[in-house]
Order: structure tokens, then C-alpha cells, then sequence
């Protein structure tokens, strides 16, 4: 029995009312953090930081936005590519408008962009929900994209729509190796992710779920559906604004109105599918599937046809991630429609009875 509670008495509320209740949470929360600061910087290579890591934490980031939203409050949105867009266009002319901007407030306000933006393109949803609803965020993705494309303003009026950031610097400190890009990122993915986490657990977050369940019996009950429905909109673009920004700035570098196309709305959409919709845990997991995948069948899937005397060109193993992220969307929503975090969480539930059979 590697996973019981038995004899771990709680004395008082906010113990009882902890994040992590369980002891064993505590440790491997813990030693996770040990190694994401500590190991991980020691043991990982240049290529490994630009090409997995960053990306990952920065997707995390915007899963946990967009699971707020869709797996907690049940709006389905297929805007996040364009909040993503308001996040880095807005955090970007801030940061260079204004002499001597520094580098978090103005992602903090690229966020606070999103969240205006996020809570005018919300206001459908008082009105529609399901297929209408998705429908209606859309328009928000195409309208960013005209907006950046053709307002030239957004872009200091630079004729290729390019723009690019240099010399980002926190507290004076550098941001410019793969190393301090990486400690940055995972630095406020973990503020944001404790903040999101105990947002769902208050009676905001229940009152998200009660939206979600059944927005008739809530309003019932006394819940505003107006301000739960903008209130989701406004945390949750917040967030994704908020990963947009960052994966401008510490990733990309230099970016124009197309690296945040509608690819990045249903990218998005898939994590918190596969990752498992209403579970923080679920956006790590969704982020880490879809990051890793495509390099893993790009290093693997050859040498896999190679055993068989196949070859496959580049286009085919394009086509192959496809077909699998097809596939396993429909298998994760037929046979665990609650994703990952769902198969974590029932591996717990087999360590509270191992190694008894009922």
C-alpha cells in the first residue's frame, strides 16, 4: 500500500483545505520542483532547452489558460491563437513604446490586453453555447489576424508585418541564453499554475463547474451566469495572452501576424482533450504529449519502417502526426474522454489497495 492516507490526521482547516493533502503529493511535488530547477539545468543540453523544454512549459502555460475555460467553465473556445497574438502584440508595443519598459510588467499588460479582448469576443457566450459558441470565438482568431496583418500599427508600421525584441533583461539579468529563457519560463509557469490551481478550488472555480454541469440549475441556485461566463473569459485570456507574450518574446524572438495562426487554436484545444479537460495536472500532460510526439516520430518512426524495409520522406512523417493526433483524439473521447489526468488519477486510486486484488 504506496499510496494511503491512513494515519495522516489533520488538525486544522487549512491543513484539510491544503493543495496537496496527501504526503506522498507533497514529496513528489517537491522533488519535481527539485528537479525541474535544479536537475534538469545540470543534465540538459542547449538543443534540449530550445527544442522541448521551453516550448513545453510555454504550451503548458496556455493549456492551463484554455482548460480553465473550456474544462472548468464548458466554453468552447477556438480563439487562442488570437489571444496568444493580443498577448504578444500587446505586451510588445508596450515594451517598446515606452522608454525603459521592463520585460514583466509589459507581459503583464500583453495580458491584460488579451483580457479585453478575450471578455469583448466572451460576450457571445451569454447568449450561445456548444457549436455556436466555437464558431463565434473563431471569428476572433480571424479577426486578429486582419488586425495585425492590415492596422500597421501594431507593428510600428514595418512594411514585412515582422517585428522582433533584443537585449530582455529581469531585475538585471540577462535573458538571452536557452538556460535563463528556461528558469524564466518555469518560473512564472509555476506562479501562474499555483494561482489557476487554487482559483478552481474557491467559489469562483465552483461556480465555474456549476456553469459547466448545467447553467439553468446554477443561475437557480444564485449563480451569475454573466459573471462567470466573462470571468472565465477574462482569467483565461489572461493566461493564454500571457503564454502568447512569452512565446514571442523568449522563444520566437522575431514573429509576424502568421506564427499565431488558427493551427495554434486547435493545438491548444487537442492538449486539453488528451491532457484531460477540468484537471490542471491534465494540461501538463496534454502539453507534454503534443510537444513530444512530433519529435519523437520524427526520430523513430523512420528507424520503426527502416526494421521493415520501408522508407518514409519527410512529407510522410508529416502526414503519419496527423493521422495520430486524429486517431488518438477519437480514442481518448470514446474510451477516456478525461484524458490523461484521468489514467493518472485511477494509477493512484491502484496504489491506495496494492497489493490487494479488490
Amino acid at each position: 500500500m504506496l499510496y494511503r492516507e491512513n494515519g495522516q490526521f489533520k488538525t486544522s482547516y487549512r491543513a484539510d483545505q491544503a493543495v496537496f493533502p496527501i504526503l506522498q503529493d507533497r514529496v513528489f511535488i517537491y522533488a519535481l520542483m527539485v528537479f525541474a530547477f535544479v536537475g534538469v539545468p545540470m543534465l540538459a543540453s542547449d538543443y534540449l532547452f530550445r527544442a522541448i523544454l521551453i516550448p513545453f512549459l510555454i504550451f503548458s502555460l496556455a493549456a492551463v489558460g484554455v482548460n480553465i475555460l473550456v474544462g472548468y467553465c464548458g466554453q468552447i473556445s477556438l480563439g487562442s491563437g488570437a489571444f496568444m497574438a493580443v498577448g504578444a502584440y500587446g505586451a510588445y508595443n508596450f515594451f517598446v513604446r515606452i522608454p525603459g519598459m521592463p520585460l514583466i510588467p509589459a507581459l503583464i499588460l500583453g495580458g491584460l490586453c488579451a483580457t479585453l479582448f478575450g471578455i469583448i469576443f466572451g460576450l457571445p457566450s451569454l447568449r450561445v453555447r456548444g457549436l455556436y459558441l466555437a464558431v463565434a470565438t473563431l471569428a476572433a482568431q480571424f479577426f486578429a489576424d486582419w488586425m495585425f496583418l492590415r492596422i500597421k500599427w501594431f507593428t510600428l508600421d514595418t512594411p514585412s508585418g515582422s517585428v522582433a525584441v533584443s537585449n530582455l533583461q529581469v531585475f538585471g539579468l540577462p535573458i538571452e541564453s536557452a538556460l535563463s529563457k528556461y528558469i524564466f519560463c518555469l518560473i512564472v509557469l509555476v506562479i501562474i499554475a499555483t494561482l489557476a490551481k487554487n482559483l478552481v478550488r474557491g467559489a469562483i472555480g465552483r461556480e465555474w463547474m456549476a456553469i459547466r454541469d448545467m447553467d439553468v440549475a446554477a443561475a437557480v441556485i444564485g449563480i451569475r451566469p454573466v459573471y462567470a461566463k466573462l470571468s472565465a473569459f477574462a482569467v483565461s485570456s489572461f493566461i493564454i495572452g500571457l503564454a502568447g507574450a512569452l512565446w514571442a518574446f523568449i522563444y520566437l524572438g522575431a514573429w509576424e501576424p502568421s506564427a499565431f495562426s488558427v493551427d495554434y487554436s486547435f493545438r491548444l484545444l487537442f492538449m486539453v482533450i488528451i491532457g484531460g479537460l477540468g484537471s490542471i495536472m491534465g494540461s501538463f500532460f496534454g502539453a507534454a504529449f503534443i510537444v513530444i510526439l512530433p519529435i519523437a516520430l520524427n526520430q523513430f518512426l523512420p528507424a520503426l519502417l527502416g526494421i521493415f524495409g520501408i522508407e518514409i520522406s519527410t512529407a510522410g512523417i508529416a502526414h503519419a502526426e496527423l493521422m495520430i493526433f486524429g486517431g488518438l483524439i477519437v480514442w481518448f473521447l470514446i474510451v477516456e474522454p478525461h484524458g490523461l489526468a484521468k489514467l493518472w488519477s485511477t494509477g493512484k486510486q491502484k496504489l491506495r489497495l496494492w497489493p490487494f486484488p479488490h
